[in-house]
Formats: C-alpha cells, sequence, structure tokens
C-alpha cells in the first residue's frame, strides 16, 4: 500500500502547537513533541535546552517501536502508552495511529496527572490528524484530476 504524502496546512499545525502548549501548562511539563513513527518531529512546545530535537523524535519511535515488537512477543498488538522514570526527568509517550505524543517532564508534575491530560490532548491531536489525513488524500485526488484533463494531443501541440 503506497502511503499519500501528509500535507500539513499552516492552520492545522497551529491547532497541533495550540493543543501540545496547553497540555504543556495542564502538566507542568518540561516540554511536550509531537512525533510520526518514522521518527520525524512533527511540532513541540516548551523548554528545549539544548535537546537535539531530531534525535529525541528519533530515539522515540524506535522505543515505541521495539516496544511494539515486545507486545507482540507476549501476545499483545501494542502497547498504548510507554513510560520511562528517571531520578529527575520521566518521559511519557501516548502512541496515537500513526504519532506519537512524548511528554518529558520533572518533579513539578505526577505520572497520574501526565497519562490523565495526555489521554485528552491524544484525541484532540488524532482528531486534528485524521483532518490532516483527509485533506491530504482529497487533496491528491484533485491533483490527479487536474493532470487527468491533460489529453496526448495537448501534450503534442506543447512539442510541435
Amino acid at each position: 500500500m503506497v502511503e499519500t504524502t501528509i500535507i500539513i496546512h499552516e492552520h492545522q499545525f497551529q491547532r497541533i502547537k495550540n493543543v501540545l502548549a496547553r497540555l504543556c501548562v495542564e502538566c507542568a511539563a518540561r516540554v511536550v513533541f509531537l512525533v510520526d513513527r518514522d521518527g520525524q518531529p512533527i511540532a513541540f512546545h516548551g523548554d528545549i535546552g539544548d535537546m537535539d530535537t531530531t534525535s529525541f523524535s528519533s530515539l522515540a519511535a524506535g522505543n515505541v517501536a521495539a516496544t511494539t515488537s515486545m507486545a507482540k512477543l507476549i501476545g499483545e498488538d501494542v502497547f498504548p502508552a510507554v513510560v520511562h522514570e528517571g531520578e529527575r526527568e520521566s518521559i511519557f509517550i501516548s502512541v496515537i495511529g500513526r504519532s506519537l505524543l512524548v511528554v518529558v517532564f520533572d518533579e513539578r508534575s505526577t505520572l497520574g496527572l501526565v497519562k490523565l491530560r495526555t489521554k485528552k490532548a491524544s484525541h484532540e491531536v488524532a482528531s486534528i490528524l485524521e483532518a490532516i489525513q483527509t485533506d491530504s488524500v482529497n487533496g491528491r485526488l484533485d491533483e490527479n484530476s487536474f493532470f487527468a484533463e491533460i489529453t496526448d494531443e495537448d501534450i503534442d501541440s506543447l512539442f510541435s
């Protein structure tokens, strides 16, 4: 199956950024990322400091891929969330279809609060991503219909 190229328009990107900004505040998170399953950062909000966001996004996607493989080995389809708790900083990753919502938080927040707020934000992001997917498919169909109108005679007349 060939995947449609996804095109995120400015208004859609701003909606995503607004959800991430609100989630960051509600969770007292350090930073919140939206990453695709291929490891590409889509958007983020918060204090990244000197963090390499591209490497972080890639590693988060790899982590989820490895965890998904482990889930399959024990008879689960997928783990919808992954948690890493550190001494000072922790990471919560929520799987949203082909995307990941990643929250980096510290002792100012709790895992329970992050899970609760991320669940609501995940539904909002999923809705936005679904609209983006639909728009991308419809845009592709429009593009194909544009080229379908060009005949062989039109092409020949250009090069005559």
